[in-house]
């Protein structure tokens, strides 16, 4: 018997009403899933931006001002360029010591042996120092550094060094001495305030001059080498900030600078490598047959300059790239006053290491070397106190203990109770 047709068409509905509550109570589960799994996965990335910022922003950017955060009255907070390097892992140390704030910065390039530089930088983290690893051609970083601290002083020591490897890679000065410079000059000239600058020239920027002893009064349009030419660039580079921007710049030349911790590539090092392992050593000579002279300078008396030029910079007087008034600008020589033949030299490393050295007298060849080198640090001296004390023997003795410990060559000596950075 056939329904009715208004029992079929309820039949129908019911059916479809039925259909409509299974998709319902299927999909309402699927969704509190999804608003669910969406909670959580909210929570998750929070939790991981908070810790991401923790580790890679606020804990980096606490570390950075504990570490240039000064501990004296009045104190300092330097951000050491090169701090890795020679001159600057002292300088840093020396600045920590008195109870300044130092932030270092450094490429750890492969200049010279990393090794060392990771060395010093190890040295330097028993002190609470820390490096941060970077390249002055990091625009970014720079602009990071200067926004975490507001740095008092910078001093400017990251620099591609040494004369003869400009000859086989030129660019890499270009790149640090010229651009490098330029990208620090940018961000201090940005910074506010504006630090004061203290930055490494050197005394190859006297080149071929035949006045001596050698003075910031003498002309310095000669140079020998391309670092020197970098380096004089350097200086105009520094005029020019000065001048537009108000930041107060104190160049340093330093002559031959020697010591415990220092480099590699530099004669009094590779000589007593060379020594040591029975090489033969080359000693140059001028073309008409006279001995080469260096105004050897130790690294204690390099340091002493540096701090008294950093404790007599004046402020700089712009502010966000807009100059203000005049501001300070200084160049001085550093060096020990007493030029010495490398012969000399030679003769000093012998008697300390008690090996015969196999000396080779040779012309010195065209590779941007220059044949003598006299500082006049009277300006230096009546500035800022200026007055080196350490002759070469006493210098020499302190650089062949250093080099005994670290080294471990069988010398016959002791370690050095007295090392000047441990």
């Amino acid at each position: 018997m056939a329904s009715s047709p208004d029992s079929s068409k309820s039949t129908k509905v019911g059916r479809y009403n039925s259909y409509v509550r299974r998709v319902n109570s299927t999909k309402l589960p699927n969704t509190s899933s999804i608003i669910f799994f969406l909670f959580v996965l909210l929570i998750l990335v929070s939790l991981y931006a908070l810790s991401a910022s923790s580790f890679n922003g606020g804990s980096w950017n606490n570390q950075i001002r504990l570490s240039a955060a000064p501990r004296r009255p009045n104190g300092m907070s330097v951000l050491v360029t090169g701090a890795a390097g020679f001159i600057g892992s002292h300088c840093s140390l020396a600045l920590k010591k008195r109870g300044d704030g130092v932030l270092g910065l450094d490429n750890f390039n492969s200049y010279y042996d990393p090794s060392l530089k990771r060395a010093r930088q190890d040295l330097l983290s028993k002190h609470r120092i820390l490096i941060v690893e970077g390249d002055l051609n990091d625009a970014s970083l720079l602009a990071t550094l200067f926004h975490v601290v507001s740095f008092s002083h910078v001093l400017h020591l990251a620099a591609q060094a040494g004369v003869r490897y400009a000859m086989q890679n030129p660019l890499s000065y270009v790149s640090s001495n010229i651009a490098g410079f330029v990208n620090l000059l940018e961000a201090s000239k940005n910074a506010h305030p504006q630090p004061s600058i203290v930055w490494a020239s050197s005394s190859s920027v006297y080149g071929l001059n035949t006045l001596n002893p050698f003075s910031e009064l003498h002309p310095t349009d000669h140079p020998a080498s391309l670092y020197a030419a970098t380096k004089k660039a350097g200086e105009a580079i520094a005029h020019s900030y000065n001048h537009i921007y108000g930041l107060s710049l104190t160049g340093l030349r330093f002559f031959t600078v020697y010591g415990p911790w220092g480099r590699p590539d530099m004669a009094y090092f590779f000589f007593t490598k060379s020594i040591l392992q029975g090489k033969p050593i080359h000693v140059y000579q001028t073309l008409d047959g006279n001995e080469v002279a260096r105004d050897f300078t130790y690294i204690d008396d390099i340091v002493k300059g540096c701090l008294g030029a950093l404790d007599t910079a004046e402020k700089s007087t712009g502010t966000s790239a807009q100059k203000r008034g005049p501001a300070q600008l200084r160049l001085y020589n550093l060096g020990n006053t007493s030029p010495v033949p490398v012969g000399k030299l030679v003769s000093i490393l012998e008697t300390l290491l008690k090996v015969k050295a196999k000396k080779h007298v040779i012309k010195m060849p065209p590779n941007g070397d220059v044949p003598f080198t006299h500082a006049n640090v009277s300006f230096a001296a009546r500035d800022f106190g200026y007055k080196p004390t350490t002759d070469l023997t006493t210098g020499l003795t302190k650089f062949v203990h250093w080099y005994a410990a670290y080294y471990g060559p069988r010398l016959g000596l002791e370690k050095d109770k007295h090392s000047d950075l441990v």
